[in-house]
């Protein structure tokens, strides 16, 4: 019973996918009351019970108001992001790799991969606890482990890998946050837009959104304006409990609140995290030539900056937009693990 209690559906996968929860002692603290104990799905590859077996990891970080279990999601016409894997896998497709899917999903629909006095200490979470517990439960190879994720998800993966490329040496973003002036400031007066059409107050509609956790036009716009400011610009002593970048009567951009925003976005960070990012095994940053949210245009500027600081990287555009994108995967994966094991 022991070996199998924490198995997720075992016939559908040539190798094995396990969901352990795991109690958290760092999201202790988040003021959304969240919970602390955290289920962890684990694709395991056909073998990893073999006597000496190692495998590379590679940590999928999921998007905004997604969470780790969406990788395990099938549709009768096409298969979840961990079944193809698996089955590209078992036919010698793909190397074989162990897929860890952290469940970092927050009342407001993420915490971008980062700390936050608000949100809650999600860096940490992922660093300081799961990379020791995958370590320590699965047979993984040591020191290589990479990152990918898409949207918010590919933001994390640019995030932590620009500032532990000793814990992980391979990095992929799939339209993934980044210069933040086109992907999130264009949204902001779509944000003022629905904040005006529930009567101006940020908590009322937060409020409502909590009791009927559906998004309708603007209102995305305004929860993800809501959810990143409690990211990026957290304050305390705030009845929030963080700073939004604009006032909420004219729309006006608050510059001293947008810095702490700027803080964080890769096109500012890259100058000073330029030799965590030149010392990665594999980087890859892409995204849709049409991408809603104008990603494609952030990933230009960055790319910029790649090449006059001389980071070797891959990636550019793809066909497509910001949705129904998570065969980009399968483009990825392959090499990324390769170069893990190589």
């Amino acid at each position: 019973m022991e070996g199998t209690r924490f198995v997720h559906d075992p016939f559908s996968y040539k190798g094995r996918v396990e969901m352990r929860p795991q109690k958290s002692r760092v999201l202790a603290s988040n003021r959304l009351e969240d919970p602390t104990e955290r289920e962890v799905p684990v694709y395991l590859p056909p073998g990893w019970d073999e006597v000496g077996a190692q495998f590379p990891v590679i940590f999928m970080l999921a998007g905004f108001t997604g969470r780790g279990q969406n990788f395990l999601g099938s549709h009768p016409w096409k298969g979840s992001v961990v079944q193809t894997f698996d089955r590209a896998v078992a036919r010698g497709a793909c190397p074989p790799a162990i897929l860890v899917m952290p469940d970092c999903f927050t009342a407001m629909g993420g915490g971008q991969y980062i700390n936050s006095a608000f949100m809650g200490r999600y860096e940490d979470y992922i660093m300081g606890e799961l990379v020791s517990f995958v370590d320590e439960t699965y047979p993984t190879l040591p020191g290589r482990r990479g990152v990918i994720g898409k949207s918010s998800g590919g933001f994390g993966a640019m995030s932590l890998s620009m500032r532990y490329p000793e814990i992980f040496s391979a990095a992929a973003s799939i339209s993934g946050d980044c210069h933040f002036e086109y992907g999130y400031a264009l949204e902001f007066l779509a944000a003022l837009r629905c904040l005006q059409a529930s009567g101006g107050s940020p908590q009322g509609f937060l409020d409502g959104f909590y009791k009927r956790p559906i998004l309708k036009g603007d209102d995305h716009a305004l929860l993800n304006t809501l959810a990143m400011s409690a990211c990026y610009s957290p304050a305390l002593d705030q009845d929030l409990g963080f700073e939004l970048p604009f006032d909420c009567h004219t729309g006006r951009r608050n510059e001293s609140v947008w810095q702490r925003w700027l803080e964080f976005d890769p096109v500012y960070l890259v100058e000073s995290c330029a030799p965590a990012w030149r010392s990665l095994d594999f980087l890859h940053l892409e995204a849709g030539q049409s991408d809603e949210f104008h990603l494609q245009f952030g990933l230009r500027i960055l790319g910029q900056a790649l090449e006059r600081l001389e980071i070797p990287h891959r990636g550019g555009e793809f066909a497509g937009g910001h949705f129904d994108i998570n065969h980009r995967y399968q483009h990825i994966l392959p090499s990324m693990i390769a170069a893990l094991a190589g």
